[in-house]
């Protein structure tokens, strides 16, 4: 039955990331809006959705740790892994705009979070944990967000790529784009269920499971939807999804989950915090010094392979 469910998930997930990607172009399209501007709302918020679902109901059972290692092990699995399987699809062109803020904002948020994280370094505090103080506090960080994404939406345009994307009727965009939303999010909890129930039955902690099988599985929406947007020449939702999931997850599925009940990290500790950082700056340096704001092959494959080592050196520490 768990493979089953393994199966399926994937299944609904593959469907779902295509037709999302093609609603959200031909959207992007059709009403003169940036797809990085598609890729950082409607995309990333829309394939974040299974994370938001997890957190939150993890958070209410009391498992925490699948809670916070959920959003923290799928940032650093669409930083390394989403970002370096794109670019070996297709190298990932990076604009000005991206490099200057996007991403730097990314980086930022991963560092708000390493500090909220730790109570008992910084504060002498008897545990380190998200407060509903830090919960609402990072929600303040999803408003201002939403406010500067919203503000380079008016003042952007699809800049010349009306021919490499399909032109749909709106009303069928807008079926693919809730179909796709849909399928992705029946498809994440399908996927997750059956990984989460096949590694529970071996043995496996709850941290490990949050971190890796929880997180991968969440994430596959986004996996999903960032390739199949590089195969039909839309890099710009591809990069855009990644760095926008990545802000969605920590200020506002953190942020609603702290909010609802504080959070304890256990088995979450600064070696993943301080990986998820690490992850932000090289994608950061990859696009700032090599290749001409480009994701190249050779670095996605150095991305893929960090993503490999930072599993490993976690499995080993358990």
């Amino acid at each position: 039955m768990d493979i089953l469910l393994l199966i399926g998930g994937l299944v609904l997930i593959l469907i779902g990331a295509n037709g999302l990607t093609d609603g959200a172009a031909s959207v992007a399209m059709r009403f003169r809006i940036s797809p990085m501007v598609i890729g950082l709302t409607v995309v990333a918020f829309g394939t974040s959705t299974p994370e938001l679902t997890v957190s939150i109901s993890s958070a209410l059972k009391g498992s925490a740790d699948i809670a916070i290692g959920n959003i923290v092990g799928s940032n650093i699995f669409n930083t390394l892994m989403i970002v370096g399987c794109t670019a070996l699809v297709a190298p990932i062109v990076i604009t000005r705009n991206t490099l200057r803020k996007e991403i730097p904002l990314c980086i930022l948020s991963s560092v708000i979070l390493l500090i909220c994280a730790n109570d008992v370094l910084l504060n002498g505090g008897t545990a380190n944990m998200l407060s509903t103080t830090d919960g609402l506090l990072l929600l303040c960080f999803f408003l201002i967000f939403l406010g500067y994404t919203f503000s380079i939406a008016s003042n952007s345009t699809p800049d010349g790529q009306e021919e490499e994307i399909r032109q749909l009727p709106t009303w069928k965009s807008f079926v693919y784009i809730v179909g796709g939303l849909a399928a992705l999010i029946f498809g994440g909890q399908w996927f997750v269920e059956g990984a989460t129930s096949i590694a529970r039955n071996m043995g496996i902690s709850e941290s490990i499971i949050g971190l890796t099988l929880v997180a991968g599985g969440t994430s596959l929406p986004e996996l999903a939807t960032s390739i199949v947007a590089a195969l039909k020449k839309n890099p710009e939702i591809a990069i855009g999804n990644v760095i926008g999931s990545n802000l969605f997850n920590i200020f506002f599925v953190l942020g609603c989950s702290a909010s609802i009940t504080p959070l304890h990290f256990t088995g979450i500790g600064n070696f993943d915090l301080l990986s998820l950082v690490a992850a932000g700056i090289l994608l950061w340096l990859f696009g700032l010094f090599f290749a001409k704001r480009t994701i190249t092959r050779i670095e996605g494959s150095i991305l893929v392979l960090s993503y490999v080592a930072y599993t490993t050196v976690l499995i080993a520490m358990s």
